[in-house]
Formats: structure tokens, sequence, C-alpha cells
């Protein structure tokens, strides 16, 4: 029987445009929508990430990871003919003046 593990692929790191750090980490993940960072399922697949990524030995290290974490959470979207996001307002601005697509709720947590 395969291992499932619930939110396997709900974290990615962050290559898009337009955050900036506060702690200038440069391990950055993200998740589309607004998630809660203390919820077991949600600790589990950033951790399993973590480890399938190779950024952690274990999910022991994934965790201890994430003591350490800082969490963020605001908008981004994709800006025509791009294939990254880029960091937006609610209304879908840029902070050049450019206008996403479509906006999505996004949490970001830095390494």
């Amino acid at each position: 029987m395969r291992d499932v593990r619930h939110g396997e692929h709900l974290w990615q790191c962050w290559e898009g445009e337009g955050y900036f750090s506060d702690n200038h980490s440069e391990l950055i993940y993200f998740t589309i929508g607004e998630v809660d960072t203390d919820h077991e399922i949600v600790r589990r697949a950033l951790a399993s990430t973590l480890q399938r990524d190779g950024i952690a030995d274990g999910l022991s290290d994934g965790f201890r990871m994430l003591e350490s974490s800082n969490t963020q959470s605001g908008f981004a979207g994709f800006l025509p003919d791009e294939s990254e996001y880029t960091v937006c307002d609610e209304e879908g601005m840029t902070e050049y003046g450019d206008k996403v697509v479509e906006v999505s709720i996004v949490t970001w947590i830095e390494f």
C-alpha cells in the first residue's frame, strides 16, 4: 500500500517576484491560500516537502526548521505571459503598477 501524505504538494519553493523577506531569508516556500502553519497536517506537509527537496535530512529536521520560521500572508498572481507568481495588492496591482490576471491569497514561510 502506498504511503499517502496529505498535503504533500501543498508547498513550493518561492521563485516569484516582488516578495521581500523581513528577515532577509534566502529560503522561502509558499502555498496558495491562507493556512494555519500551526495545524499538524500543514506542518507535516511542509516538513515532508523540506525533506523531499533535500533541505532537511528528515522529518524531525524539517519540524525543527519550522520552529524558527516566519510566516506572512498576502496576495500574488500571474502577469500576462508570465509563468511565475508576482506579489500584488488585493486589487491585483504590483508595486510597479502592473496588473496580474487573477489574484490569489498566498502564505509564505521563511527559513
